[in-house]
């Protein structure tokens, strides 16, 4: 997996943006959970992730995005699920996590 990051710009309403690209899964979730919760650590906390490039997920993602949703939240901010690919938009449905994130 790919995973590609997006400074914030000057505007106060911008937030962090993590693209990431390819299969989604318990070799790349630890990380993409260490890298999102140092950006979390650092003061960042509204992170929009874009799965526009994601193919796959499994489990293992659904936990490390569910984990920086949680931190995201308790530091004031919020994790977003940006444009989600037709496959990882039928796993969230399905495990009704597209209840629980933000998704635009």
């Amino acid at each position: 997996m790919e995973i590609t990051t997006h400074e914030k710009t000057e505007s106060a309403s911008e937030m962090f943006v993590v693209s990431l690209a390819g299969r989604f899964d318990a070799h790349e979730a630890d990380s993409f959970k260490e890298q999102l919760l140092a950006k979390i650590d650092g003061g960042e906390s509204q992170i929009g992730v874009d799965l526009a490039d994601v193919n796959f997920l499994d489990s293992t993602a659904l936990a490390a995005l569910t984990s920086g949703m949680k931190r995201c939240r308790e530091a004031g901010g919020d994790l977003v699920l940006m444009n989600p690919s037709d496959p990882v938009r039928v796993i969230l449905e399905l495990t009704r996590l597209d209840r629980a994130f933000s998704i635009v």
